[in-house]
């Protein structure tokens, strides 16, 4: 591994920066992260959706596509582990490269370690690392540490935001229904519910999915931080690229310190030395070395030293925290004074006896306590219930009973308002008016009113007028308004010249 090609600053960091630090290289890389997980998710989730309506079980296909999710993180978790050391993937290698090998691992995380709260933090251990499975169970051991219940927590906050956007998801649509519509709409989606048919089922999948899709690899990111920052803790990568920098800084400057010792040697005067003496022959060290360690010298490994050094990088003790103690036991030890001081026999009977009779007093005032308080009951249970508050009397039911048809005008307006007008009936011959004007207008104008239409609907309405109808039509429903809720009846002089004025504008005079 190149540590020195990390494109992540590498520090020590708490572990909800390390979760922070996961989620911005999903945000970073999305396009790398979504563009497989679409290709992959989005055909499995139509099949298993067409296999589980084949077999009259749809409810069973949201549980396959969530058991499935540890198979699906695979995808964002190897774009992850390579984009953080600058090779970010493109989706044809991702979906050739992500699920090759690993079938060990996938399978426990398909069936008894589908369940783990820390399965983000825990799954780059066997996906990435490899290596033998007792290898990777102390590896899980240690990388999980103190970060699992970071991890266990991160995952109850990703499962409260995949329902709670799935849930959102769904009541996005009654944003769309209108304020007077919406209570029928809610009674309508809750029968819906209730039933359950295959439409709701499906789309309840398709939500849930989308939700899974948005969130998962930022689960899975938040994992991987968790995953590189105990890497950084346990193994001391940020202390070994400070060490590799100051290696860098002392070969680049290593040159330049040759030169000048070469410089400052050469001022100092030569002495004189023995004749040089042919060296007796003697069979080269190379002519016996294999042609590896010819081509490769110093750096050539054996065969089984890298073997050997696993074995010993995993026998640390601090990579494997365990050891074992021995000491030495006499068979045939003398009584301590604890034991020496021990209580006769007699006397632990004794004392169970007192706790049996003890246990059955309090059964006994236990029994005599419920007793008196169902014997007392007629004097106190009309007390708390008074505490409990008022009675809410059953409302009676609903009584429904139509409403009178309106009376239809009569054939003369004008000669019946004067009548009721000269007989002391202002508001009624008003009324009378003000029906009339109404239905010649509705007659008019061709709009249809609602039951119940305000003065304002109508003076709406009646828009469509031509001028002298509309001021005519105005004048009625002013004068209605002011006799009706101000109580302000217009003179003999006014009702008149109203009356004579309506009754040319809407053909009343016969």
């Amino acid at each position: 591994m190149r540590i020195d090609a990390l494109t992540v600053v590498l520090r020590p960091r708490s572990s909800w920066e390390a979760v922070e630090l996961g989620t911005a290289l999903v945000r970073r890389h999305a396009r790398a992260v979504w563009a497989p997980w679409l290709v992959l998710t989005l055909p499995v989730f139509a099949l298993v959706n067409a296999a589980m309506y084949a077999l009259d079980m749809l409810w069973l296909a949201a549980v396959l596509m969530w058991w499935l999710k540890p198979l699906f993180a695979r995808l964002p978790l190897f774009v992850l582990s390579r984009a953080v050391f600058g090779e970010v993937p493109c989706t044809r290698t991702t979906l050739r490269e992500a699920l090759r090998g690993g079938g060990y691992a996938m399978l426990a995380y398909l069936t008894w370690r589908r369940l783990s709260p820390a399965r983000a933090l825990l799954m780059p251990v066997d996906v990435l690392e490899g290596g033998t499975p007792a290898q990777a169970a102390v590896r899980r051991r240690v990388v999980a540490g103190p970060a699992y219940g970071i991890a266990a927590l991160t995952l109850i906050v990703f499962l409260h935001f995949e329902a709670a956007l799935t849930l959102g998801l769904g009541m996005l649509a009654f944003l769309f229904v209108p304020e007077e519509h919406l209570m029928g709409s809610l009674q309508q989606a809750w029968t819906w519910v209730l039933e359950s048919p295959v439409w709701l089922q499906l789309l309840e999948n398709a939500l849930a999915w989308a939700a899974t899709s948005l969130l998962e690899p930022f689960h899975v990111g938040a994992g991987f931080g968790l995953y590189l920052n105990r890497r950084t803790e346990i193994e001391g990568w940020d202390i070994e690229l400070a060490f590799r920098r100051l290696r860098a800084r002392l070969q680049a400057a290593a040159g330049v310190l040759t030169l000048a010792l070469a410089l400052g040697l050469a001022a100092f005067p030569a002495r004189a030395a023995d004749p040089p003496r042919p060296a007796p022959a003697c069979p080269s060290p190379r002519a016996a070395e294999t042609p590896l360690v010819a081509q490769f010298g110093g750096d050539y490994a054996p065969p089984g030293s890298f073997d050997r050094a696993v074995q010993r990088a995993y026998a640390d003790p601090r990579v494997n925290p365990r050891r074992v103690l021995q000491q030495w036991k006499p068979r045939e030890r003398k009584p301590d004074a604890r034991e020496r001081d021990r209580a006769p026999a007699w006397l632990g009977d004794l004392a169970a006896a007192v706790g049996t009779i003890a246990e059955v007093l309090l059964w006994a005032l236990a029994a005599l306590a419920v007793g008196l308080l169902a014997w007392t009951a007629r004097r106190w249970w009309p007390w708390l219930r008074r505490l409990a508050g008022p009675t809410i009397a059953k409302p009676a039911p609903a009584r429904e009973q139509a409403l009178p048809a309106a009376e239809p005008l009569p054939d003369d307006v004008v000669g019946t308002a004067r009548r009721l007008w000269a007989t002391a009936q202002p508001r009624e011959a008003l009324a009378l008016v003000y029906r009339a004007a109404v239905e010649a207008m509705v007659a008019a104008t061709g709009r249809a009113l609602p039951p119940g239409a305000t003065e304002a609907q109508c003076l709406r309405a009646s828009q469509a007028l031509p001028e002298a109808p509309r001021r005519a039509f105005a004048a009625v429903v002013r004068l209605w308004q002011q006799a009706a809720y101000a109580d302000r009846i217009p003179p003999d002089a006014a009702f008149d010249a109203l009356l004579a004025d309506a009754a040319v504008q809407f053909g009343w005079i016969r």
